[in-house]
């Protein structure tokens, strides 16, 4: 968890070139996760609706984004 405080902490800084790498770096991150927890739910036999519900996001977003990565492996589809 040190890093990623780190880059958070750079992010919110002064310098620019630095804030901006630590933004690129974060927003990877919180990509990641997100693919990771979608793929967690799907195994868990959540469907593309509750995921999006907890994401905030539409059905047909979250669908459209991680349906080729989380795909249809072990979930209900509705």
């Amino acid at each position: 968890m040190g890093e990623t405080n780190d880059l958070a902490a750079a992010a919110g800084g002064a310098d620019p070139a630095t804030g901006l790498r630590a933004v690129v770096a974060l927003r990877r991150l919180v990509e990641r996760l997100e693919e990771l927890q979608v793929h967690n739910a799907r195994q868990h036999g959540w469907s593309w609706q509750e995921i999006a519900t907890a994401l905030g996001v539409s059905k047909q977003a979250v669908h459209q984004k991680h349906a080729g990565r989380a795909g249809r492996r072990g979930g209900r589809e509705a």
